[in-house]
């Protein structure tokens, strides 16, 4: 059985911790290898690692930091397909939706290769006679990421590829549930190119958290997963002067207005609900159906629900088991819970005839109805294949309902009336909103986070915000009183 271990300067390797813990295949429960778990020295020399390399590729240029990046989303692009079947055999996503994520994951990719552009300061010439003032934009040093089970590719890929191109060092500590697409990504980074010591993996738990919030040499923390984690990674790494972005859970509601058009809107909820088995930050776990509409609403998406096919992920199906079998467990709790609690079983998951190994960690798609805001199915962020519909009168109850909620990531409102969402994109309290749009992603040239509890620190993931995270500025004012300059080279200029 195959050891997962960690990468540091450009090499694996195993470290002198001799914990373990066991990574299995979510569609047959079988355990297919086991991933090391770091100990404090194993961090801290994947750390040195990354902090040797950084005055070199600090001063690296532009044009040769760029080279790197485009050889990488070259070899990403061309290969895609192998990350892919890494992440269903260790998550358990179906192949397409796991290469729709490493897709995802290349357009930050691709918006990293404008770095140049990106990093330009500002200059002023004469602010004070003969006295000129201009800004620059450098790396911070070695940088820490700490992502989630549910996108082993495109989460870690928010935050690298900017951090690379800015200057920065990475230590990258991916979930120990799919840790193998971390090291092919590695080894995908030496290929292209990119000097040993800059990308750097380090497998491990708890202990090897708390190593990275706590060690000197690392000077910014990127974090993806639950609220209450999200806020301790947050408290302690700003305890130590680390500059942190920790972006937490999520109850992302979808207002379905009654002008709407239905068919979409069941389309949309029936997508944004249980794609991916529901394990998405983005999913949409409560559907508020406005006035009249909601009987007509819930029909139709169990009638397309109910041509869901959940299976093993090679195969074809829609949808593949959950990550675990504790996670499967916790998931199914909560649909007792809301049975328990007065809420309307309209498809019970629990159920479901997957299409896989008897011992796959399996829960199908699940609706419940009549939900209400102090069932335990509307208050916590399940991360599973469960909508929750919840039943209002009016545009005002559904707007009160998704601003009094303790998360503020992601909404959707579904309508044809152009002032109900306007005025719902304006006053809904929440930071990424999608009009007749379920899941609203921004693309890699904006920026990814929520508001309230679901993000922790002033900085959202990639766009121009994630190139300010990666980068501090300094102004420099500056006087000659005797310039000169000289010598013959008749050459054309090149960048070098």
């Amino acid at each position: 059985m195959q050891t997962i271990a960690h990468w540091a300067d450009g090499k694996s390797f195993t470290g002198t911790s001799t914990a373990t813990a066991p990574v299995t295949n979510p569609a047959t429960g079988l355990v297919t290898g086991q991933v090391a778990l770091a100990n404090a020295a194993d961090v801290r020399a994947v750390v040195d690692a990354a902090a040797a390399a950084f005055p070199a590729w600090r001063d690296a240029s532009l044009s040769k930091r760029t080279q790197v990046l485009f050889r990488f989303r070259e070899l990403l692009n061309a290969r895609k397909e192998e990350i892919a079947a890494l992440i269903t055999a260790e998550h358990g996503k179906v192949l397409s939706d796991a290469l729709g994520e490493v897709t995802r994951g290349l357009e930050v990719v691709e918006f990293a290769c404008g770095i140049p552009h990106l990093l330009k300061g500002g200059y002023t010439e004469n602010a004070s006679s003969k006295v000129d003032i201009f800004s620059i934009r450098q790396p911070l040093g070695p940088v820490a990421i700490i992502s989630p089970f549910n996108f082993p590719a495109m989460v870690p890929m928010w935050f690298f590829p900017l951090a690379i191109a800015a200057g920065n060092t990475v230590v990258l500590k991916p979930s120990e549930k799919d840790p193998s697409a971390a090291l092919w990504t590695a080894a995908l980074w030496e290929e292209a190119g990119l000097p040993a010591g800059v990308f750097n993996v380090v497998q491990g738990d708890k202990v090897a958290v708390d190593e990275l919030l706590e060690n000197p040499a690392i000077k910014a923390v990127s974090f993806v997963g639950s609220t209450p984690i999200a806020k301790y990674v947050y408290e302690r790494g700003t305890a130590h002067g680390k500059r942190v972005q920790a972006l937490g859970g999520a109850k992302n509601h979808m207002v379905v207005l009654p002008d709407a058009d239905l068919d979409l809107a069941a389309d949309a909820a029936v997508n944004a609900g249980f794609g991916s088995a529901g394990e998405r930050c983005m999913a949409i776990s409560a559907l508020v159906a406005v006035g009249p509409i909601a009987d007509d609403l819930v029909a139709r998406i169990a009638q397309r629900t109910k041509t869901i096919r959940t299976g093993d992920g090679t195969k074809d199906s829609d949808m593949g088991p959950l990550v675990t079998q504790a996670h499967r467990d916790k998931v199914a709790s909560y649909i007792a819970a809301g049975e328990s609690a007065g809420a309307t079983v309209v498809l019970d998951g629990r159920t479901v005839q997957a299409d896989g190994a008897a011992d796959g960690f399996w829960l199908g798609p699940t609706i419940l109805d009549n939900v209400t805001t102090e069932m335990s199915v509307y208050t916590d962020e399940i991360f599973g294949p469960v909508l929750s519909v919840v039943r209002v009168d009016t545009y005002d109850e559904a707007l009160a309902l998704i601003n009094a909620n303790q998360y503020g990531n992601g909404t959707a409102i579904f309508t044809n009336d152009g002032g109900a969402a306007r005025r719902f994109h304006n006053e809904v309290e929440v930071g990424m909103v999608g009009i007749n749009v379920p899941i609203p992603v921004p693309m890699a040239y904006y920026s990814f986070g929520g508001w309230k509890n679901s993000l922790f620190g002033d900085s959202h993931a990639h766009g121009i915000d994630g190139v300010h995270f990666f980068t501090r500025t300094k102004a420099v004012t500056s006087r000659w009183l005797d310039p000169s300059h000289g010598g013959l080279n008749l050459g054309f200029p090149q960048n070098n």
